[in-house]
């Protein structure tokens, strides 16, 4: 099982070459044959990222069973990856099962709390080789506006990411989870500030939904990782819809998760394209 390094190394790749490592949101079996196909065929190096949910509902053994599969099947760059988790409990609990990447999310916490949790899963992480983001600020979920009050500081992130020897930082710009309700209005000029700031990759979270001119120019300006969700799950479920439609005598899960996992993984290829990460994935490890 692949291990920090090659997510490490990703992620310093894409913040060297300037480009940004799509991070997928998968849910199930076909959810993660489509990013890992999509991968494979655009050469891509990609995150698989798991929530709490999604853990619970597949299953450590499951998930890592398959991503193993993926990674035999195809010899790219993927990286399963642990997603705001905010349990330490649980989050403590999977770190000795073999994911190579994980995400404490202690950003609703107060500045010195979130660098005391963020430090013990850092310390517990190292020695097992798992790679740990972090998040400073606190993005918004459910479509609802960006509040300027919660945007992260760039002092306070180098302060945060010399304490807590993290290897990768989301920021809190503007985005948020879920489609934008109106227009998003992102701070570009508060994301160059914490990239002279720091000196490790930034995280972009709340890719769906925003432009890709917007994607592209955080890009230039910093971020090395783009995690999306929402837009994925809206292809799948519009694929299978459609073939319900289309066919409402059928009744075969395999032809009509075919259909939702075909239509996810035009919605992959097309963020790969705009993460500028096609073609990337020559000269990375993935043992």
């Amino acid at each position: 099982m692949v291990g920090r390094k090659m997510a490490v190394e990703i992620l310093n790749k894409a913040r060297k070459d300037g480009f940004a490592v799509p991070a997928f949101n998968i849910y199930n079996l076909e959810t993660m044959q489509g990013v890992a196909e999509a991968a494979a065929e655009m050469n891509s190096p990609v995150f698989l990222a798991a929530t709490p949910s999604t853990v619970k509902y597949m299953g450590s053994k499951n998930l890592l069973a398959l991503y193993q599969n993926l990674l035999e099947k195809y010899s790219i760059p993927l990286v399963l990856h642990l997603d705001h988790f905010t349990d330490r409990g649980a989050l403590k609990a999977n770190l000795d099962k073999g994911f190579p990447s994980v995400m404490i999310d202690a950003s609703g916490s107060p500045f010195a709390q979130n660098v005391e949790i963020v430090q013990e899963i850092v310390s517990l992480a190292v020695s097992r080789e798992v790679a740990v983001e972090a998040e400073l600020g606190h993005v918004g979920r459910n479509g609802e506006k960006g509040n300027e009050a919660f945007f992260t500081d760039p002092q306070e992130a180098r302060e945060f990411v010399e304490k807590t020897g993290i290897d990768s930082l989301a920021v809190a710009i503007g985005t948020v989870h879920g489609f934008y309700r109106g227009e998003p209005s992102l701070d570009f000029a508060r994301l160059e500030k914490i990239k002279e700031a720091v000196d490790i990759p930034l995280v972009l979270h709340g890719g769906s939904g925003l432009s890709d001119e917007d994607i592209k120019q955080t890009i230039d300006l910093g971020i090395s990782k783009v995690n999306i969700a929402t837009e994925l799950k809206e292809a799948f479920t519009r694929g299978i819809r459609d073939f319900l439609k289309e066919n409402p005598d059928n009744n075969d899960p395999r032809k009509y998760l075919k259909q939702g996992r075909e239509r996810m993984k035009e919605a992959v290829v097309a963020k790969i394209k705009m993460c500028g990460s096609e073609n990337k994935a020559q000269g990375i490890d993935v043992q």
